[in-house]
């Protein structure tokens, strides 16, 4: 089947470049200046750019506690404008993560600003998250995207991190739901948490279980650890391992990108 994952990283082990947005106007942390938040955007934009990133994802990392569902309408309006700016200063595609499952509003945001792909949490079924319940709703994700932009990629999270499955649901399972019934363009699989390692055998099996759906590590891939990655998948979303491991007054995840580092991780992962 054929997937719109190739279509926008034809190449194989394209390294994604996360923008991890400061809090955003109108949640707790928003620390007053939106020329701020946009410029740290773009400066972090052209480090992955720089560093030479196959791609960038932009999501809204700074606005914990998220909602479990439809975000408000100025965080939506925040990031278009973030997204739009990026798109000046980086060439490569950009994604567009809102969290925590806000699978439509990422749709709108891609379908006006030209964003390529979008991330989705949970597509199918439910997840247990300290949001409480989080249910997919594919069949309105898909056909939105029909309507908007049809060209734009679902990358999906299996076994989605800082949740839990329900019982009794195996891996293999929600790998097959996700990208059979889902309708997922490609699989995501991480570790526990923001920045945990994902466990090689967790690809393993979602590999086995779907062949043929495009497969990325979602969390903690490192130059380390890059090469253990490089035949298991056809992507990796990278974030925390490409901050500037100096600047951690603010906590490493607000730091900023490295060039240096994006160009590392990026070698060790293609085997260069």
């Amino acid at each position: 089947m054929a997937s719109r994952f190739h279509d926008v990283f034809p190449d194989p082990c394209a390294l994604i470049g996360v923008v991890h947005l400061p809090p955003l106007p109108g949640s707790p942390e928003y620390g007053g200046s939106f020329a701020d938040v946009r410029e740290g955007a773009l400066v972090d934009a052209r480090a992955l750019a720089s560093g030479g990133a196959t791609g960038l994802i932009v999501e809204n990392f700074g606005d914990r506690p998220f909602f479990p569902g439809r975000v408000p309408s100025v965080t939506t309006a925040a990031m278009a404008v973030v997204i739009l700016a990026i798109r000046e200063v980086f060439s490569g595609p950009v994604g567009v993560n809102v969290l925590r499952n806000d699978a439509e509003t990422a749709i709108g945001l891609a379908a006006v600003s030209g964003a390529s792909f979008i991330r989705v949490n949970v597509l199918v079924g439910t997840a247990f998250t300290d949001q409480g319940v989080v249910e997919g709703k594919a069949h309105d994700v898909l056909r939105l995207r029909s309507q908007l932009a049809p060209q734009v990629a679902i990358l999906a999270d299996v076994a989605v991190k800082h949740a839990t499955p329900p019982p009794g649901v195996t891996l293999e399972q929600m790998a097959e739901d996700t990208f059979f019934r889902g309708g997922a363009d490609a699989l995501i699989v991480t570790g526990r948490a923001t920045g945990d390692p994902c466990p090689t055998d967790d690809l393993r099996r979602v590999r086995v279980a779907v062949p043929d759906a495009p497969l990325l590590v979602g969390s903690g891939m490192t130059r380390e650890s890059a090469a253990t990655f490089r035949d298991l998948t056809d992507g990796a979303i990278v974030g925390t391992s490409l901050k500037q491991v100096g600047l951690k007054s603010a906590g490493l995840k607000q730091a900023p990108v490295d060039a240096a580092r994006v160009r590392s991780l990026l070698g060790a992962y293609r085997g260069k």
